[in-house]
């Protein structure tokens, strides 16, 4: 396919420029001021555009296969474009369990037959993740981005020492939900004031920070590196931090919601229920802090669906998981770069630059670059509307907010993965 993306906005030596963009047989051709010559290609007019490298997101649920009634890779890969991500990351809490190259082949097979982008899965660290005989790392290493037990912390940690060498040894990251489950104490919601207020049972911050400091001491020893999920606790963000003036080989992400809430603004609703919780306000400042000195890498989603039965069950009986493939950049760009907090820069590195230079994926605004790009109309104000939603998940603590940011076109290899105008541009 040859197109040619007329005339956008894009930021460039230090300042925003406009451009138009060439693309023939999935690559960057040409990225001038000057409209090029452009015979034979479909023209798209982007004239009220803002042009990106394409979205990664290292933390995503596609829940294919196994749990297709959730979400599937094709339902997954097209919302994640609608949100203008071009490469993602499917965790391995799959049916089966990829723990082996055999369990691995059929979340293989349906991301060749159905994905409108790259989707980079990761291998299990553990047997089933179940925490008591390491994964067959070796044989799933060269079709897995890293390896994680996501959904649950590696509990042992002679067994998480033993994953950390022979990752080390691959040449693979393990990535670490942390979750000391021993002190749990079948907490659901942060252990804060909401909490106590409304009768919920907590979950302390120690249940995340405690086992970050293990791992942290199993890196000190092994040398692997090593990326922590999804961190919500001011204390966790001051230990990487540490970690980093150490010289470990240590990155991290965090995602919208820990960003934007509280646990003053929970409502009992599933929506506002995920793991880990929303913590307090000293934990979202500790988070933005991170973000702007460089301890907190990347912002992620745990895109997560569920059914609408399993989150209509209220605060206390839904399960985890919100939906957030669609929602984020435009939430992130109303409530941290239009406020001031955050410049557009800081959160494309992000979204973009920080995962993709970790994890070895996704691509770069170029010339002869793969072409993976969206653009968006940052001026394009509305409601969050989760009907909306191209994913079979539509559970989200920012439906009925407005927001900026609007995706116009996103392109996967070159080819159209999301178009406003037409729809799905399928």
């Amino acid at each position: 396919m040859k197109l040619l993306l007329n005339q956008m906005t894009v930021l460039r030596n230090g300042g925003a420029e406009r451009v138009s963009v060439l693309v023939e047989d999935g690559r960057i051709v040409s990225l001038s001021k000057e409209t090029p010559d452009a015979a034979g290609a479909r023209v798209i007019e982007l004239d009220h555009g803002y042009l990106f490298p394409g979205f990664v997101d290292v933390h995503v649920h596609l829940r294919e296969p196994g749990f297709s009634y959730k979400e599937t890779i094709a339902t997954g890969t097209r919302a994640a474009a609608h949100g203008g991500y071009t490469a993602v990351c499917p965790m391995p809490n799959l049916k089966p369990v990829p723990d082996s190259l055999e369990n691995l082949q059929p979340e293989l097979d349906a991301i060749a037959k159905d994905a409108v982008i790259h989707v980079h899965p990761y291998g299990a660290i553990t047997v089933g993740e179940k925490g008591k005989e390491l994964a067959d790392l070796e044989d799933m290493a060269p079709y897995v981005v890293a390896f994680s037990d996501d959904g649950k912390g590696v509990q042992n940690p002679e067994m998480m020492k033993q994953a950390m060498l022979r990752a080390k040894a691959l040449g693979k990251i393990i990535v670490a939900h942390c979750e000391d489950e021993s002190l749990l104490n079948g907490g659901y919601i942060h252990d804060g004031e909401y909490a106590r207020a409304h009768g919920h049972r907590g979950n302390p911050s120690a249940s995340e920070w405690k086992q970050v400091e293990r791992d942290l001491d199993l890196v000190r020893e092994t040398g692997c590196a090593y990326h922590v999920c999804h961190v919500s606790t001011k204390e966790t963000v001051e230990l990487i931090r540490k970690a980093k003036a150490e010289g470990l080989d240590v990155t991290c992400e965090t995602t919208p919601h820990y960003l934007v809430f509280n646990d003053s603004m929970l409502q009992e609703e599933g929506c506002f229920k995920m793991n880990p919780p929303i913590r307090s306000e000293e934990d979202r400042q500790a988070l933005i802090a991170g973000i702007l000195d460089g301890t907190v890498d990347m912002i992620a989603t745990d895109h997560a669906p569920h059914s609408a039965e399993e989150k209509g069950r209220g605060l206390a009986h839904s399960l985890f998981g919100i939906v957030g493939l669609e929602t984020a950049f435009p939430v992130l760009y109303t409530e941290l770069v239009k406020p001031g907090v955050l410049t557009l820069e800081q959160l494309i590195d992000r979204m973009v630059t920080n995962p993709a230079r970790r994890f070895g994926i996704g691509s770069a605004l170029e010339e002869g670059a793969p072409a993976d790009l969206t653009v968006f109309d940052l001026d394009a104000s509305y409601t969050i509307q989760p009907e909306d939603f191209l994913s079979m998940g539509k559970s989200s603590p920012f439906a009925g907010r407005t927001v900026f940011g609007k995706c116009l076109l996103t392109l996967s290899g070159g080819e159209i993965a999301w178009q406003e105008e037409g729809g799905k541009g399928l």
